[in-house]
């Protein structure tokens, strides 16, 4: 099983601080950015950064998937990680301050079937979960925007 690594960055308009703040919010600002294809988000447990336990289905490439991932904050400020508890499919978020804005790199990654189905994996995969890391990075910027102009009562 060869492992599949995809990633998807991108400068948001607000300092990283506040940014890495939205993404380890699981429970009020994070929900608020995800792309159409992740539904029925449960916090089980926590909601905020490590510790934090939810599951969630992903609809991609015509089928759905459950996943149920557990939190945890290797650099608490700057690296979060989103690891499944029943495969190999992990997601960290990476935020690096730019200035007043910052860069935000989403890199998911997975040991990949064998066989046949491994190779239309590797082949077809790919291309549809940069798709979705793009999106939600796109989201992720407009909503940062969004809360900036709204003021420190929106956050």
């Amino acid at each position: 099983m060869a492992r599949i690594v995809v990633s998807a960055e991108r400068t948001i308009g607000a300092p990283a601080a506040t940014v890495y703040g939205y993404i380890a919010d699981e429970r009020e600002h994070h929900p608020r950015f995800l792309p159409p294809a992740f539904s029925d988000l449960q916090v089980e447990q926590g909601g905020v950064g490590a510790g934090t336990i939810m599951r969630f289905r992903l609809t991609a490439g015509g089928r759905t998937r459950h996943y149920r991932v557990e939190v945890a904050e290797p650099e608490p400020g700057r690296i979060l990680t989103e690891s499944d508890t029943e495969s190999t499919m992990v997601t960290t978020f990476t935020v690096t301050p730019q200035d007043s804005a910052s860069l935000v790199r989403i890199e998911s990654s997975w040991s990949g079937a064998s066989g046949v189905g491994g190779f239309f994996e590797r082949i077809f995969a790919p291309r549809a979960v940069r798709g979705l890391l793009s999106d939600e990075l796109t989201r992720l910027d407009a909503y940062a925007r969004g809360q900036q102009e709204a003021g420190p009562a929106a956050t």
